[in-house]
Parts: structure tokens; C-alpha cells; sequence
């Protein structure tokens, strides 16, 4: 099977070397998404010879991750991983979440440090945001997902293609979740251990994180509600 890993690169210049030589000991293809930094990260793909894309403007990280999945699709990819670039993710965890994906269990498989509470738990701000988004993922999906809003995760073809066509911009995780929830696929969570940002600081802070929690809140349940509606207006 054609595996992918997408990285999303924000000034990821202390992180990113360390991160590529771990995934090139697996038998998968790696894709740096270089959303515009202003650091070496790109020299360091280039002196590297990774297979990057080198975005013009800033994205974020909907935009830079969506970059991935439209390559994985144009490509003609069975697997897409999702992997941070600043090393909190660990590559020896990807035989695990590919493992449901190959074997027809799952269409998303997340990695999640909530299941067994090993390794670096996140700061306060991110775990209260975490917190809220299970909440609301049980409330309007009854499925419960321990840590909606990784980065780490696994997907198979169709929602490869999925996400290609339609991707949130900010903070899109916990949407998408609920998306693929909605529309009957499988999503499963498998215990991991991360690791805390060992250089650089993240683009989310404590403002932007309650930012975004509205922000994406609002879109899922507006999402839901549109739609219901649809649903209702289908069997009228």
C-alpha cells in the first residue's frame, strides 16, 4: 500500500531533521508542508532532499494540512499520515494507527495521550479546550473521542479524498471529526505517549486557544444544524 506522511512546517527549524530521519526508517513516503516560514526549515528539506512543498503565503494549519491531503490524493495514496513537525509526535506509533486502517476496522484512526495518560499531557488551556470538545463531539455525535484535538492520526482513501475537497482553515481537528462522524464513517483512537515541544514555540497560545475553541464550536454546531435541517426537510 502507498503510505503518506504529511508534516505541516511552521518555523519547525529545531525540529524538523530529527522528526524526517525517523520516518525515512519506515517503509513510508514523507511530504513536508512548509507554510511559509521565516526560518531554515525549508533549507534544512532542500539540504535533506525531502519531498517538500514550499507554500508561498501562510495557510495555517487547515490550509497547510489540506495542501497534504490533496497531494496524497492527487497521488493516488491508500494511506495519509498526519504528523506535527515539532517532534511531540513520535513515528514509532505509525504501524499502530495504520494497522486499523489496513485492516478495514477504521476510516480515521487518531492517536490519543488520553486513553492511558502516559507522557506530556498538554498545558492547562489546551486540556480545558480538549475537555469542551469531547463534550461536544458525545453530545451531538454520542461518540466518545478522548482527545479530538490531535494532530496525529491515520486515514484511509476515502477520506483522503475527503479531506481534499473540504477542509476547516483553523483549528480542524475536532471538526472534522465530527464531519466523518456524520457522514457514517469509522473513527478510532489507539493510545500513544507524546513528547513535549523540544525547540520553537507553538502558534497557539493561551488567547488563540480560547479563540479558536469558540470559534470552532460555533462552526460545528452550525454545521450540525444546517445539516439537520437538510435531514428534516428530506422526509417532509
Amino acid at each position: 500500500m502507498k503510505i503518506l506522511a504529511i508534516i505541516p512546517a511552521y518555523n519547525e527549524e529545531g525540529n524538523i531533521e530529527r522528526l524526517v530521519n525517523k520516518l525515512t526508517q519506515l517503509d513510508i513516503d514523507t511530504l513536508v508542508i512548509n507554510d511559509c516560514s521565516t526560518d531554515s526549515t525549508v533549507q534544512i528539506c532542500k539540504n535533506m532532499r525531502t519531498n517538500y512543498i514550499d507554500l508561498p503565503v501562510n495557510l495555517g494549519i487547515g490550509g497547510a494540512v489540506q495542501t497534504g491531503y490533496l497531494y496524497a490524493s492527487r497521488h493516488n495514496y491508500d494511506i495519509a499520515i498526519q504528523i506535527d513537525g515539532d517532534g511531540q509526535h513520535d513515528p514509532a506509533y505509525i504501524e499502530l494507527l495504520v494497522d486499523s486502517i489496513i485492516n478495514h476496522q477504521a476510516d480515521l484512526v487518531i492517536g490519543s495521550r488520553y486513553i492511558k495518560k502516559e507522557g506530556f499531557q498538554s498545558s492547562l488551556m489546551r486540556r480545558i479546550g480538549i475537555k469542551h470538545f469531547t463534550y461536544l463531539i458525545k453530545m451531538l455525535t454520542n461518540k466518545t473521542v478522548t482527545d479530538p484535538t490531535s494532530g496525529f492520526r491515520a486515514c484511509n482513501k476515502k477520506v483522503i479524498n475527503f479531506f481534499a475537497a473540504k477542509y476547516p482553515v483553523d483549528y480542524p481537528e475536532p471538526e472534522t471529526i465530527v464531519t466523518l462522524l456524520r457522514n457514517n464513517l469509522v473513527v478510532k483512537e489507539i493510545p500513544v505517549v507524546m513528547n513535549e515541544r523540544s525547540n520553537g514555540i507553538s502558534s497557539i497560545n493561551s488567547i488563540k486557544a480560547v479563540y479558536y475553541m469558540i470559534k470552532v464550536s460555533l462552526a460545528i454546531i452550525i454545521d450540525r444544524l444546517r445539516n439537520q435541517d437538510k435531514e428534516i426537510a428530506e422526509h417532509v
